[in-house]
């Protein structure tokens, strides 16, 4: 009843949304283009990182522009979130009307685009929504983490199990994630507001704060193994373990043990503390991607439980660090648009970093998407590349967490 008062449910709506033109992008549209337009991986992840060195200058503007709406807020946000689902439709929804690698950069662009600005003040307008209240930011950040997380699971699954079901299984996602969209922007219309009291943040007071710094640096490198395996997991399942049609399914267990754990971690943070909580959940992230290594073909029950495993793990990360990083940044930047136009830069270059390194390396071992046969050397920089790498940038990211200091 209380959620209901303070329309907690209406944060987790909306971020189910975003979460769907997030990270399911990164996990389909690459071999999406590669499959049915014939577009180069290579090509697909240089033109992915070259968006994300775009959104370097994107997104600290967005959340300038963020910070400095005021009555027009509710329209505006309304109005991005119409150009975020047309985007959608536009990359699955139809046949591209010119070059395929350059509707894919159009399409990409104006979707990534309004998710950028939308998640900058959904984030910054939850430091609002927790104000001071006792574990307000855990608190909101589990009814928001865990519809986000739910929205990656039914945006994961979606265009598998629509296959033969419809006739074009992606085109019939975008759609609907359009009417999804429609949805949650009238259940927050009457959340956003306009600026706080406070004057916009310099830039550069939130990357002068030690604390902010080093967590926005500790969000850079925990968040790039999920973007390395989020980027390489249906080549994975496909062409390491032979099991074509699993994808979808696989990848529901991974985010909905996600969504399933995210609750948990909230209230073991609230018991303990995040920091040890959190370290304790980036080593049973360490121990699954290690176990990844020794896999052969035909293991999906074997890796149906990592993805159970590491799924638990992407919970923590994606409940109690944005949380950290909420609280510090309602005691330095009230407002919330500059932090969160960082925070989101750091998470989405993350994905783009692993796109144009990941692709290219795969291409250039013999790896050929959706091919019946492949060279012994693709399978195992396929292997090493989703499984080794993730482990040790998931270690190093401990290290950065164990040795920087998070106030309660």
């Amino acid at each position: 009843m209380r959620a209901l008062q303070e329309r907690l449910p209406a944060y987790s709506i909306f971020a189910a949304v975003l979460a769907g033109a997030g990270l399911p992008i990164y996990i389909y549209a690459p071999k999406y283009y590669a499959d049915t337009f014939g577009v180069s991986l290579t090509a697909l992840g240089t033109l992915l990182f070259a968006l994300r060195l775009f959104d370097m200058i994107q997104d600290p503007v967005l959340g300038w522009i963020s910070e400095r709406l005021a009555k027009r807020k509710k329209v505006t946000i309304t109005l991005v979130a119409g150009i975020m689902a047309a985007s959608m439709i536009g990359l699955f929804g139809m046949v591209p009307p010119i070059d395929p690698l350059w509707w894919f950069g159009i399409t990409v662009t104006g979707l990534f685009t309004a998710f950028s600005f939308l998640t900058i003040n959904f984030y910054a307008q939850g430091i609002r929504k927790a104000g001071d209240a006792p574990q307000g930011h855990v608190r909101l950040a589990a009814w928001r983490e865990s519809g986000a997380l739910l929205g990656v699971c039914v945006a994961a699954v979606i265009p598998t199990v629509l296959i033969g079901v419809v006739a074009d299984p992606f085109a019939a996602f975008a759609f609907g994630f359009a009417a999804l969209t429609a949805v949650a922007a009238f259940f927050m219309w009457p959340e956003w507001q306009g600026r706080v009291d406070q004057e916009p943040t310099p830039i550069r007071t939130i990357v002068s704060d030690p604390t902010a710094r080093k967590l926005l640096v500790l969000a850079l490198v925990n968040a790039t193994p999920l973007a390395v395996s989020s980027t390489l997991f249906l080549f994975y399942v496909e062409s390491k373990l032979g099991a074509p049609g699993w994808e979808g399914a696989l990848l529901v267990l991974f985010f909905l043990a996600a969504a399933v754990s995210s609750p948990v971690w909230s209230a073991l943070a609230k018991r303990f503390h995040p920091k040890p909580i959190l370290i304790a959940a980036m080593c049973l992230a360490v121990a699954s991607f290690g176990y990844t290594l020794t896999l052969s073909p035909g293991d999906v029950i074997p890796f149906a439980v990592i993805c159970v495993l590491s799924g638990a793990t992407i919970g923590a990360d994606l409940t109690l660090l944005p949380a950290m990083f909420a609280k510090r940044m309602a005691a330095i930047s009230p407002n919330g648009g500059q932090g969160f136009g960082l925070w989101n830069l750091v998470n989405k270059f993350t994905l783009a970093f692993a796109a144009v390194v990941l692709l290219p390396l795969l291409e250039r071992s013999g790896f050929e998407a959706g091919a019946t046969e492949l060279p012994p050397e693709a399978i195992t920089m396929l292997t090493v590349l989703y499984a080794l790498v993730p482990s040790v940038l998931k270690m190093l990211a401990i290290g950065l967490l164990i040795a920087t200091k998070i106030e309660d």
